[in-house]
């Protein structure tokens, strides 16, 4: 009897406990069932207002046909060197002259290397092949202050740069950028619940969950261009930056009140 007794304790217990978890399960469900629950995704543009832009300068060394025996002259590529650290010191004094300061300009490390080139047609119609060396500086400008791009664009047009490796335009401040659209997205997803609220004829309670959906996401935009397309021009042409945006997104779920 006493071990009768024991079960039926033991099975009375496990009972109660399944049936206030299953009332605990329900009264979960109906207080999910009782809220409003939103999304809201927003795309903030806003305007750069600086930029950085990479360009290169190179000399290259006369061209030599290839032979076994073939060594770099040592005395072309002196002068070579040369004449690329006085551009390059040339093209630093320029961008000073059209107002972009020192810790603005960042002249990289020298880059060397062989650049191989079809030489001229024989009789055969076979072709040597020739090498020459290219020595190569770059140089990256940081603008802060975007309207003077066309300037310093013109500054490096005439002084003779090879190459522009394209524009990034970026924002001094990110942070605030993206809490902006943050602020956005959330605003947007209030007003998308007082609408649905007012539509349904409901009150709406106090918030109980809010989540991120997609932080901000903030990518610089880039605009390629050439150098000798520039200069092809004869006039300086007018760049735009644009706009850039910025995605954010969020959850939110309001209690709804009877």
């Amino acid at each position: 009897m006493t071990h009768s007794r024991n079960l039926s304790l033991i099975l009375g217990t496990l009972l109660l406990g399944v049936l206030m978890a299953t009332g605990a399960q329900a009264q979960d469900d109906e207080s999910r069932d009782s809220r409003l629950h939103v999304q809201a995704q927003t795309t903030l543009d806003v305007v750069p207002d600086r930029a950085t832009l990479n360009a290169r300068l190179w000399e290259r060394t006369p061209a030599i046909a290839i032979r076994e025996d073939t060594q770099s002259d040592p005395e072309a590529l002196r002068e070579a060197r040369d004449r690329l650290e006085e551009r390059t010191g040339d093209l630093i004094r320029t961008l000073k002259q059209a107002g972009l300061e020192s810790e603005s300009i960042r002249a990289g490390s020298l880059n060397v290397r062989p650049e191989y080139i079809p030489g001229p047609r024989h009789g055969n119609d076979e072709r040597d092949q020739l090498v020459r060396t290219q020595l190569e500086r770059p140089i990256t400008l940081t603008i802060k202050d975007i309207e003077q791009l066309p300037t310093i664009l013109d500054a490096l047009t005439q002084a003779g740069v090879n190459a522009l490796d394209g524009v990034e335009y970026d924002l001094s401040d990110r942070d605030a950028a993206t809490d902006r659209a943050l602020t956005q997205a959330l605003e947007k997803a209030r007003h998308k619940a007082e609408l649905m609220a007012e539509t349904l004829g409901i009150s709406l309670g106090k918030i109980v969950h809010v989540r991120e959906s997609q932080a901000p996401i903030f990518a610089p935009r880039m605009m390629a261009m050439r150098a000798d397309a520039m200069e092809s021009q004869g006039a300086a042409p007018e760049y735009r930056p644009g706009k850039i945006s910025i995605d954010a997104g969020v959850e939110v779920s309001w209690e709804i009140e009877n």
